[in-house]
């Protein structure tokens, strides 16, 4: 039998000169170092199958693996991407101009200035269509400008700030948990990557992510603080919160500021407080901060008055957004944002406060509970504040939009993964299992008649289709239950991941070109240029405002209406009136009558209609100049 290169048998070292075991492999995969690899490997490929497949062209020869399908979708993906490419672009010219890099070339005062200026050109002002965009911070941006230097300037590049961000969060919660609750790593790790609402956000070019994963990285490297009393863990807090303020503001300091004082309030030990304050990570988060915050604030004194008042405080307090949902809205976004982990993540977020409450009594009345058989962990206790308090803090915003309560999602994950670890002896019961199962088949079931209901637009799809749906949803759910029930709950994991990777196939790969037609703006932009390669002016008429701003960035042109238009944000920064020149317009299919009144006297033509979006192009001459008399 072949056999492995010298690796010992066990944790004790052979004597003095008693020659070393060999094992085969066979028994080194048995091996505590094995096992760690062999993890290792299984995270970091699902992890990135979970969160990179679909989305970043991959090929092996002529073989494709993975494409990106679908397109910008929504208002702010084109938006934020668009902005990122207006602030490289004038990086670029300044730098072009000085004849200079962001590295200077020597140490002559002069080299040191013209590097000084290239770094500043197109990194403190955000930049939409000519305009300072003041609604966000700039780290999402910084980082699309970078992987457009190094990938070129597309759509599935602007996503990568997101999904790089999520790795990152789900790499750093599994050795977070390796390192403070080993045995039970994995899980959450991958419960954590395979989460509805991580896959989704980590796909999306938007700032959530950029918040959510350095908050959870600074939250996890504060109870790591917290739990071995090592300055050397606060810098996480201290590193990762400068970068969260630096996605979306002070709304970062506000949420972990007060989970932490919740947390150490209601174990009675305020002076953590004081000796969290450590002033190399005081230094540091300032460094990081302050620069961007001044630097911006300088170059527009109305920064502080629309991004903290405006986009801050108004968002928080008003619906002028129009983003009102009902005060429950969160715990319907909640059940979704989990699946299909959704029935054990309750479980044990249940099994959890019922602790975390016992732990709080046993704190009140000693005395009454004296006896009572308590582990004592505060890990629990600490994630179940820091889930509950984004979702009950954005539940009474007057804006509400699910992407808020991103940073809860990590720690009722961990939660999760952790409860399965702790019963992996005794196992689920049969109703949990069950219900598990049937939360997995459900959410197979609604998946797969997402196509049929965005090439129908019915609710009710045809029978055949219904059927086929069901049924699938069906056996995925007994399989779960079957699979875990015969080979115990450490295969409840892998169980579980299968389906989520074959819908996701079905979903991006099988299906990805009509989630592209119906809600992403790519296609009709493919058509235009197409169709009229020549012409360069468009102008959008009552349209979608996802697909006004996916048409700007794909067309790489400012937005423009015939007709002012109401908006909270970008009415300096849309051009109005017909333009003399030859150009096309955009309008949904039915209000092409109100064209003669629109151009009065010019003519054009029927360009192409969008069937899916329910949108047509119009090709409209440039205008004729009124006769001069004679002199």
């Amino acid at each position: 039998m072949s056999s492995f290169p010298q690796f010992e048998a066990s944790g004790i070292a052979p004597e003095p000169g008693e020659p070393r075991q060999r094992l085969s492999l066979r028994q080194w995969m048995q091996t505590e170092s094995a096992c760690s690899a062999r993890e290792l490997v299984v995270l970091c490929v699902l992890t990135a199958l979970l969160l990179f497949w679909g989305l970043v062209p991959f090929h092996v020869g002529r073989s494709v693996i993975s494409r990106p399908d679908i397109g910008l979708v929504g208002a702010d993906e084109p938006r934020y991407a668009q902005i990122a490419e207006e602030m490289l672009r004038q990086h670029a010219d300044v730098c072009h101009a000085l004849h200079t890099k962001v590295l200077p070339r020597s140490l002559a005062p002069a080299a040191l200035q013209a590097s000084l200026l290239c770094a500043e050109a197109g990194t403190v002002t955000p930049i939409l269509y000519g305009h300072p965009w003041l609604e966000k911070p700039a780290l999402y941006y910084w980082r699309t400008m970078s992987f457009y230097k190094e990938f070129g300037q597309s759509d599935w590049v602007a996503r990568l700030p997101s999904a790089t961000g999520a790795y990152a969060l789900v790499f750093l919660t599994f050795l977070h948990m390796r390192r403070f609750r080993p045995g039970g790593h994995l899980d959450p790790a991958l419960i954590t990557a395979s989460a509805a609402a991580i896959i989704a956000f980590a796909r999306g070019a938007s700032t959530d992510m950029q918040l959510a994963a350095p908050f959870c990285i600074a939250m996890l490297g504060w109870y790591a603080w917290y739990e071995t009393g090592k300055k050397f863990w606060l810098f996480d807090l201290y590193f990762f919160g400068g970068l969260a303020t630096l996605a979306k503001g002070p709304v970062a300091i506000a949420l972990s500021l007060s989970i932490i004082v919740l947390f150490v309030g209601l174990r009675r030990e305020w002076q953590v407080l004081r000796r969290m304050v450590w002033l190399p990570g005081i230094v540091l988060f300032l460094v990081l901060v302050l620069p961007w915050y001044i630097a911006v604030q300088l170059r527009n004194p109305s920064f502080f008055r629309l991004f903290l008042f405006e986009q801050n405080l108004q968002r928080f307090a008003t619906d002028r957004y129009q983003h009102h949902q009902n005060p429950f809205f969160y715990l319907v976004v909640l059940l979704v944002a989990l699946m299909p982990w959704t029935v054990l993540a309750l479980r044990a977020l249940w099994d959890s406060v019922s602790n975390a409450v016992a732990e709080w009594r046993v704190r009140r009345q000693p005395m009454r509970y004296l006896g009572h058989s308590r582990a004592g962990d505060a890990f629990p206790e600490f994630l179940v504040l820091w889930a509950f308090f984004p979702v009950l803090f954005f539940s009474f915003s007057g804006s509400k939009l699910p992407g808020y309560i991103l940073p809860s999602i990590p720690p009722i994950t961990i939660l999760t993964g952790d409860y399965l670890a702790r019963i992996r002896r005794t196992g689920l019961s049969t109703a949990m299992l069950c219900l598990h199962g049937a939360a997995t088949g459900l959410l197979t079931f609604v998946l797969v008649l997402c196509p049929q209901y965005m090439v129908y637009q019915r609710l009710v799809p045809p029978v055949h289709v219904l059927l086929t749906a069901l049924c699938l949803g069906l056996v995925t759910g007994a399989g779960v239950i079957v699979v875990t029930r015969r080979f115990g709950l450490p295969w409840i994991r892998p169980v579980t991941l299968l389906p989520v990777m074959v819908l996701l196939f079905f979903l991006l790969h099988t299906n990805g070109w009509l989630l592209d037609a119906n809600f992403s703006a790519r296609p009709l932009a493919q058509q235009i240029a197409e169709e009229a390669p020549g012409v360069h002016t468009l102008v959008t008429q009552h349209i979608r405002r996802d697909t006004e701003y996916g048409l700007s960035f794909y067309r790489r042109a400012p937005l423009r209406h015939y007709v002012p238009q109401p908006s909270a944000t970008e009415q300096q920064a849309v051009i109005t009136g017909v333009p003399q020149e030859e150009h096309l317009v955009v309008l949904r299919a039915e209000d092409y009558a109100t064209l003669p009144t629109l151009l009065p006297g010019r003519q054009y033509t029927r360009l192409l209609v969008d069937d899916w979006q329910g949108l047509a192009v119009y090709r409209v001459a440039a205008a004729v100049p009124a006769p001069t008399g004679d002199k």
